[in-house]
């Protein structure tokens, strides 16, 4: 089967509707009280070389408990989604980064088909393009066709694919979103898929603080970097003038909402400009920015959500300990 890439146009994402988007973000986000800003702004470039540090650190278990459900449940997991194995299959992945772990599911897919596509969705065109790199030499039978899209903004629309489509959602990206706004994108997305489909969504699971807390606050500081690089996003993008070194990263979790926060504290009384988003802010001391939630989850809460949004488990998978679950569900 030949393998097809399509070219990813770093023009087209530097684009004005990605300015704009930085614009509504930071005015909507930063104008208001507490001020906040997605967390899908961090994915720029930098922001995506950092994560991918990030995933490689020892506080951080999401990202190699995951793999280590993957790897030893990938068969199972895509024998359970793709039933008529005449049929072509499709992996749409919202968030695919580097699509490290996404190879697994693929080489398992390969050992049932030899019709297997692969499309990467990601804001980053330069995750994307290192996504498409690792998969195409690493299984060149499958074909590709990567999306520079963001799905919070912008849902997705899908091509009709006349075959299975296994949506994928890992990394537990969707604990980025409050629970309505995770409503939405499920529900988006569930609207891209026929009967049949089936999406496969990664959970991280309610646990100790302490490991919770460490897993976002790193004795080598790379999250603060992470983190901070938002405001260097700003200056480099939008024209604004923070000073990095006058905020701090800040964590903390919320167990009356059961998610772990990020902050960008402001250090000292400042004023701020957005030259491109024609904005002047004044922070007091102490005053945050609150960048991203991480919401942790229950049995319960996943099966809620699926629900709400059109699906119905089929399966369910999770480490030793618990600490991370991946959950199968098809479109009802």
């Amino acid at each position: 089967m030949a393998t097809y890439v399509q070219t990813v146009d770093l023009d087209r994402l530097a684009s004005v509707d990605e300015r704009e988007a930085l614009i509504c973000e930071v005015q909507r986000g930063l104008i208001a009280r507490p001020r906040s800003l997605s967390p899908w702004m961090f994915y720029d470039a930098e922001g995506s070389r950092l994560f991918e540090r990030i995933t490689t650190l020892p506080e951080y278990y999401p990202t190699r408990t995951e793999r280590t459900i993957l790897a030893g449940n990938a068969d199972a997991i895509v024998a359970c989604a793709h039933n008529d194995r005449s049929l072509p299959l499709r992996f749409v992945e919202l968030g695919a980064g580097t699509a490290s772990k996404t190879c697994l599911l693929l080489e398992a897919a390969l050992r049932i088909s030899d019709d297997v596509a692969y499309v990467p969705v990601d804001v980053c065109s330069s995750a994307l393009e290192l996504a498409c790199q690792n998969v195409a030499c690493a299984l060149p039978e499958v074909r590709m066709r990567p999306i520079i899209r963001n799905y919070v903004t912008d849902p997705l629309e899908l091509e009709s694919f006349d075959g299975t489509t296994l949506a994928l959602y890992l990394g537990s990206s969707i604990g980025n979103f409050a629970p309505d706004e995770a409503r939405q994108i499920l529900s988006d997305l569930r609207a891209q898929l026929q009967a049949g489909d089936a999406l496969l969504l990664g959970t991280d699971m309610v646990k100790d603080e302490p490991t919770l807390l460490a897993a976002y606050d790193d004795s080598e500081g790379v999250t603060a970097a992470f983190n901070l690089n938002v405001l260097h996003r700003l200056n480099r993008e939008l024209g604004a003038n923070f000073d990095a070194a006058c905020f701090r990263h800040r964590v903390l979790w919320n167990r009356t909402e059961a998610r772990i926060e990020m902050h960008l504290e402001s250090m000292q009384e400042q004023d701020v400009s957005i030259e491109k988003a024609n904005i002047d802010l004044h922070f007091m001391r102490h005053e945050t920015i609150h960048t991203e939630n991480s919401y942790k989850f229950t049995d319960r809460r996943i099966g809620s959500l699926l629900r709400e949004t059109g699906f119905e488990m089929r399966g369910n998978w999770k480490d030793s300990q618990g600490w991370c679950a991946v959950t199968l569900s098809t479109c009802r």
